[in-house]
C-alpha cells in the first residue's frame, strides 16, 4: 500500500506502520521488529518510520511510537536525551588556520571525550569526564542537582552514577564534535551527545524494572525489550520524572560543551568572532507528551527529531559525509518527525571486518580527524546515502543549510 509520501508496512490485528524509507534499505530483522512494536495494545494511531531505520534494542533506530497509558522505556533508551547541537559562527573559511591540526587538538584538550577501556581490574578515573570540573560545568549542575537528589530518594543506586564529572563531556561511539562549513562558507561548530553515564544508569534501570513488572504480570510479548511501564503506577511516574530530568542533563550537556569548544577555537583563532547567528539544539532518542490527533500522547523518538512546522533541527550525516540544517514542515502523519541521521547498513563488528584502515584515510580525505583503526566502525560506508535519506522525507523537512566538516574529534 502506498501513497506519495511513505508506505505502509503491512500487518495484521495492529496498529499500521508507515515508512518514509522510499529509495533506502531497510533490513527485514528491522521491519520484524517494527511488527513487533505496532502490535502492543497501547500503541496510538499508528508507527512512523524515518528513512534512517535500522535494528535496535527491542525497537528500531529510526521510529516514532506515540502511545497511550504506557511508555517503553528501552524504545526511549540507555543514551536518554541524546541529541545535536549546532551554531553558526560570523567566521568563514577564509579565518581557518591551513593547518587544521592544532584546532583539533585544542577542541580535544578542552573537552574530554572518549572513555577508558573497559579491561578487567581497570581502577581509577574514567578518562572521559572531568578530573577537575570548570566553573562552567558547576554552575549547570547547581540547575540539576536539587531534582536529581530528589530522584536519588527514590533510587538510591543512581547518587553513585558519573552525573556531575559527566556534564559537558563528550563520550565515545558514535558522538562527536565538528568544526564544519556550510554552502556560503561560514565556519558553524556542532556536537552531538546525551545524558552520559547517568542517563545509561536511568535507562538500565528501568528497562529492568520494566521487564519485572511483565514477568510479575506474567504478559508475553515478542521481544522483552518491549517490556513497558503502565501509567498510573509507581515505576511509571518515577522513570517519567528520571527521564525527563536525564533529557535536560543531555541538553546542558550540549550547552557546556558548546561554550567549552568557542572558547577552545578562540586560543588558535585570535580574530574576534560571534556564535548562535543561528543555533540549534535538539534531541533525538527522548520521550514527551505531544497533542496529536486530537489526544494527548506520550511520543517517544528513538533516532528521530521533532520537526514542528517551521522548527530547525539537525540531520548529521557520517564521519566524512554533509550534514543537513532543516526546517520542519509539520507533517502530521509523521507526529511532527525527521530521521535523526544517515543511519546504519551494517553493525560495527561487520564494518570493522569489511573495511581498512586505508579505507577510512580515504573516507574522511580532507577532514582533520582521527584515521585509526578504532573509529572503522564509524566509516561513511556502514551508513546508508544521505542524499537518498533526505529524498525520502522532503515531504517532512526542508533544507536550510547544508554543512561539510573540516575537523572531527571522536570519543
Amino acid at each position: 500500500m502506498k501513497n506519495e509520501e511513505y508506505e505502509v508496512l503491512h500487518t495484521e490485528g495492529s496498529r499500521p506502520i508507515k515508512m518514509w524509507t522510499r529509495g533506502v534499505p531497510v533490513e527485514e530483522a528491522a521491519k520484524k521488529q517494527l511488527r513487533n512494536t505496532a502490535a502492543l495494545p497501547f500503541i496510538y494511531k499508528h508507527i512512523a518510520v524515518m528513512p534512517d531505520v535500522h535494528l535496535g534494542k527491542g525497537s528500531t533506530i529510526g521510529s516514532v511510537i506515540p502511545t497511550l497509558g504506557a511508555v517503553i522505556p528501552a524504545a526511549v533508551g540507555v543514551d536518554i536525551g541524546c541529541g545535536m547541537m549546532a551554531a553558526k559562527t560570523t567566521l568563514t573559511a577564509s579565518d581557518l588556520p591551513d593547518n587544521l591540526g592544532p584546532l583539533r587538538s585544542a577542541i580535544e584538550r578542552a573537552i574530554p571525550h572518549g572513555m577508558s577501556p573497559k579491561t578487567r581490574g581497570h581502577r581509577g578515573r574514567d578518562e572521559g569526564s572531568w578530573q577537575t570540573p570548570p566553573s562552567v560545568v558547576d554552575a549547570a549542575w547547581l540547575q540539576l542537582k536539587d531534582e536529581f537528589d530528589a530522584i536519588c530518594l527514590k533510587t538510591p543506586k543512581l547518587k553513585n552514577t558519573n552525573h556531575y564529572r559527566h556534564l559537558g563531556t563528550l563520550g565515545s561511539g558514535n558522538h562527536f564534535i565538528e568544526v564544519c562549513l556550510d554552502e556560503q562558507g561560514s565556519v558553524w561548530f556542532m556536537l552531538h551527545s546525551g545524558s552520559r553515564g547517568v542517563g545509561n544508569a536511568i535507562g538500565t534501570h528501568f528497562i529492568e524494572l520494566a521487564k519485572q513488572d511483565m514477568r510479575t504480570h506474567f504478559i508475553n510479548l515478542p521481544d522483552q525489550d518491549l517490556a513497558y511501564l503502565a501509567e498510573g503506577t509507581q515505576h511509571y511516574d518515577d522513570y517519567v520524572e528520571a527521564v525527563g530530568w536525564a533529557q535536560r542533563f543531555a541538553r546542558n550537556n550540549r550547552e557546556v560543551m558548546m561554550q567549552n569548544l568557542i572558547a577552545a577555537v578562540r586560543t588558535v583563532i585570535h580574530k574576534p568572532f560571534q556564535t548562535h547567528v543561528e543555533a540549534v539544539n535538539c534531541h533525538h532518542n527522548y520521550v514527551q507528551k505531544e497533542h496529536h490527533f486530537g489526544k494527548d500522547v506520550l511520543v517517544t523518538r528513538k533516532g528521530a527529531v521533532s520537526a514542528r512546522a517551521g522548527e530547525l533541527g539537525i540531520i548529521p550525516g557520517s564521519m566524512g559525509a554533509k550534514s543537513f540544517i532543516v526546517r520542519g514542515k509539520g507533517n502530521a502523519e509523521s507526529f511532527h518527525s525527521c530521521s535523526h541521521g544517515a543511519g546504519r547498513t551494517m553493525s560495527r563488528t561487520e564494518a570493522k571486518r569489511r573495511f581498512n584502515l586505508a579505507d577510512q584515510i580515504r573516507a574522511t580525505e580532507g577532514v582533520e580527524c582521527r584515521k585509526d583503526e578504532n573509529v572503522i566502525d564509524e566509516i561513511p560506508m556502514a551508513y546508508k546515502d544521505i542524499d537518498a535519506v533526505m529524498l525520502a522525507q522532503r515531504e517532512l523537512v526542508d533544507v536550510v543549510h547544508i554543512l561539510k566538516q573540516v575537523v572531527c574529534v571522536k570519543g
